[in-house]
């Protein structure tokens, strides 16, 4: 699992191709910001082939957050839709693009997965 921001976008670039993504179609932006500076990472997907890129293109999508917060959600220690409804994520554009890229987040790290129907599961 990535720790920051950057092992995360080569992570991604690196496997080329995402089944998660496999029905998203558009270029997202995500904007990273610190105290002075703001870091942009493109990804250009296309049903599952993903290319990313630090060029500067229109893109379909655009997220702006923390730094900080995106290094929290990339770890799953922070749930990205959580953290739309709060706004400390805002975006513009393409909200079904937005919401197939988040797939790629992980989950929790104590997180063992959905429970099959009929299942129930028990506190440890």
């Amino acid at each position: 699992m990535a720790e920051s921001a950057t092992e995360f976008f080569e992570e991604i670039h690196a496997r080329g191709h995402e089944p998660l993504l496999a029905k998203a179609r558009g270029t997202l932006r995500v904007d990273l910001s610190d105290v002075d500076t703001v870091e942009t990472w493109m990804l250009h997907i296309d049903r599952g082939n993903v290319v990313v890129s630090r060029d500067a293109v229109e893109p379909a999508c655009r997220v702006q957050t923390s730094r900080k917060l995106f290094d929290r959600v990339i770890s799953g220690r922070q749930n990205a839709m959580a953290a739309m409804l709060r706004g400390d994520i805002v975006y513009d554009g393409d909200t079904e693009l937005l919401m197939l890229f988040q797939r790629v987040f992980p989950g929790p790290p104590d997180a063992v997965g959905p429970a099959r129907p009929g299942e129930t599961r028990s506190a440890q």
